[in-house]
């Protein structure tokens, strides 16, 4: 019999291209994946993974094995969740993606009231951007996500995924104290030419959407800083060295030097919670994303 950990190990490693990213998403060390994979070449004497260059590759016959491995997942949680639901009861292990300011301004309560509500559920988090964690959902290498998109830039969901909207969190423009728009009460996109923009890197949800939001105002953005953290970004623009367009999810309390102004039109990301179709009557799922709904008034407020 092949072992499914295994299996599961090989499968990250398709999806994610390398060990050491498999083993981020697994929640592994990248040593104990590889010893993971050792082990299934030894159980199905076939070599797996070749070297090239500084990375590795998967064979033809490890690529048609983890394409197998992936249906095995999808019967699996078929089989788990329909013993779950005959409990009627939240149980077994949950991995749960998040974006990073969801998983600081959002998920500790909600974490921490599952696992006073139902203590036999055992849920992971996992911080993932937008853009991959949607994919991992759908390929079964994560049960939930906590997603977004933005008014102007929307994010697909792929087949076999559902969602629910958990919530709208509105964004301000932050600038340095003494900063010519400073002293302004509301701020309208045509006021953002000419600045330096402080953003996330390139193939973030984020840094599309500033771009396209700028440009749609007519304005060509110049992006002087590069940070992935909104904290790091509020600590460039404390120093003088530009402004941003930060959401209010996480954000916390501005330090001195910071100043929020209000943008007209106000953008907006929409939150969502997504999970396989497969998985959409399992207790722990339900209750995951009732929780998330449940919580999102106070944390919205809180953040406001």
């Amino acid at each position: 019999m092949l072992d499914l950990g295994r299996l599961r190990a090989l499968h990250a490693v398709s999806v994610h291209g390398s060990v050491v990213a498999a083993a981020s998403a697994l929640g592994y060390t990248p040593s104990a994946v590889s010893q993971q994979i050792t082990k299934l070449e030894r159980e199905t004497r076939t070599t797996l993974l070749e070297r090239r260059g500084r990375g590795v590759v998967l064979t033809d016959e490890a690529r048609h094995l983890a394409a197998t491995a992936e249906q095995l997942f999808a019967i699996v949680e078929r089989a788990e969740t329909t013993l779950e639901e005959r409990r009627g009861q939240p149980t077994g292990q949950l991995v749960v993606a998040a974006f990073a300011s969801s998983a600081r301004g959002l998920l500790p309560p909600v974490l921490a009231e599952l696992a006073l509500l139902h203590p036999t559920l055992d849920v992971r988090l996992r911080e993932i951007d937008p853009h991959l964690s949607s994919d991992l959902v759908a390929r079964g290498l994560i049960d939930l996500a906590v997603t977004h998109d933005w008014d102007i830039a929307r994010l697909p969901t792929p087949d076999g995924v559902e969602q629910a909207v958990i919530g709208d969190d509105l964004c301000d423009l932050l600038v340095p104290d003494g900063h010519p728009l400073a002293a302004r009460a509301v701020v309208r996109r045509a006021d953002l030419r000419g600045l330096r923009w402080i953003c996330q890197p390139p193939g973030t949800v984020c840094h599309d959407w500033l771009v396209r939001t700028l440009r749609a105002a007519g304005c060509e953005p110049e992006l002087a800083h590069q940070a992935e953290e909104n904290h790091t970004q509020i600590a460039l623009i404390a120093a003088g060295l530009g402004v941003a367009m930060v959401p209010r999810l996480g954000r916390g309390p501005l330090p001195p030097g910071v100043r929020a102004l209000a943008l007209d039109p106000v953008p907006s990301r929409r939150l969502y919670a997504l999970w396989r179709a497969g998985a959409a009557r399992r207790p722990a799922v339900t209750a995951t994303v009732a929780a998330l709904r449940r919580h999102w008034p106070d944390v919205a407020a809180v953040a406001s």
